[in-house]
């Protein structure tokens, strides 16, 4: 395909390193036969569990620099073919690698942990159809993006996160913006797809048939690894309690949440949001936001800055002003928290919840009907105009309720 290109073509690696890696949940060139005959609901999925099943090296005991890399944002909405959008990606990725590398070499070997800024590679759409920019910006899990972004990850021998708009081939002509985690080599260890957003597709617009293909616990992904338990939030969504919750019941200890977002003197609600989260689920929180994004109308530098890194007390370990910056880094210390986790007392809120309390009262709550871009069974590819119906719908049915006066 036009504009296509491979891990050998954007950083130059050669014989079995190019031979041998695992991209975005699925096996390298080598292995296509056997993803061929796997089932389509293994899909992005199935070897990520098996990645991150396993441990190698502990850095877990000995702590590590994570760092949440603000980067700038090249929005692809100018854009008029998916040709010149593929090679903006590709400056992007560039710029990445380049930046990744650099870090690395100021911080030291044992930073292994970079995470990205939201739809680090693309920028937001801007009044394109949902069709439209599933073909022009959105990439495939096993796609040249993905591997490029793997061959990062391997270079420089860190886990890799971000966020990004993908396809999906069970459901043709929509996309789903999906937060994922590549491991040292190149393997995806995550991948979340995000469940609430105002004006793109999630999962729970197709749920029924998303649940048959991928089950609950890939709605709710946690990463086994060496440096811990990792999980993902998307952008906004660190604004709604349960989403990191439903990570922490599964064991997240560090969550990762790449987003762009306006920055302020003032406390923004996200910064308030991203202190609550990690206090109240005792987790370390890596939070990258970008530099400024072109392309899109708006003064560039209204989404920049405050990147920042929380600890599993709520507690601010550093944050950073404005501008393309690798300050926002911390060192992490696993190991303590976990053992906090296990200290009995006041402090341990994610031990003093009953949450079978609280079931019953959110199984009633099926505000937000489920389904909607589903008919029959099909895929339906919505215009813009279903989001805006599909939130004045669930207004209407909390004024029905007697939940709004």
């Amino acid at each position: 395909m036009a504009g296509d290109f491979t891990r050998r073509d954007f950083l130059g690696i050669g014989g079995a390193a190019a031979a041998g890696v695992l991209v975005a949940g699925v096996a390298g060139r080598a292995r296509a036969a056997a993803d061929a005959a796997t089932p389509a609901a293994a899909g992005p999925f199935a070897a990520a569990r098996a990645a991150s099943s396993g441990a190698g090296e502990e850095w877990t005991r000995g702590g590590f620099y994570a760092c949440a890399l603000q980067t700038f944002n090249d929005a692809v909405h100018p854009d008029g073919t998916r040709d010149a959008a593929r090679a903006r990606m590709r400056r992007t990725m560039a710029r990445i690698d380049e930046q990744v590398g650099a870090t690395k070499r100021w911080i030291g070997r044992d930073f292994k942990l970079a995470v990205l800024p939201e739809y680090v590679l693309t920028g937001p759409p801007w009044g394109e159809a949902i069709d439209e920019w599933a073909d022009k910006a959105a990439i495939a899990p096993d796609g040249p993006e993905y591997e490029a972004l793997a061959a990062i990850a391997e270079r420089h021998s860190l886990f890799l996160a971000g966020n990004a708009y993908e396809t999906d081939p069970n459901f043709p002509g929509l996309y789903f913006q999906a937060s994922f985690c590549l491991d040292p080599t190149g393997r995806a260890v995550l991948r979340y797809r995000r469940l609430v957003s105002l004006f793109a597709p999630t999962p729970h617009d197709v749920w029924d048939r998303y649940l048959d293909l991928y089950g609950l616990e890939n709605v709710f992904p946690v990463a086994q690894t060496e440096i811990g338990r990792l999980a993902a939030i998307a952008s906004e969504e660190i604004l709604y309690p349960e989403i990191a919750r439903c990570h922490a019941i599964r064991g997240a200890e560090i969550f990762l949440h790449s987003t762009s977002e306006v920055f302020t003197l003032t406390p923004s609600q996200k910064k308030i949001a991203r202190a609550a989260r990690a206090m109240e689920n005792m987790a370390y929180l890596v939070s990258a936001n970008t530099a400024g994004t072109s392309g899109i109308g708006i003064p560039p530098q209204s989404p920049d800055g405050g990147s920042e890194i929380v600890d599993y007390m709520g507690d601010t370990m550093v944050t950073t002003g404005q501008g393309e910056s690798i300050n926002a880094h911390a060192r992490l210390l696993v190991d303590g928290l976990r053992s906090y986790r296990r200290r009995p007392g006041m402090g341990n809120l994610l031990s003093r919840q009953a949450l079978d309390l609280f079931a019953e009262s959110f199984a009633g709550a099926d505000l937000r009907r489920r389904n909607g871009l589903l008919r029959g069974g099909k895929v339906v590819v919505p215009d813009r105009n279903y989001f805006r119906e599909r939130q004045a719908d669930t207004i209407g049915r909390m004024v029905e309720r007697g939940i709004l006066g």
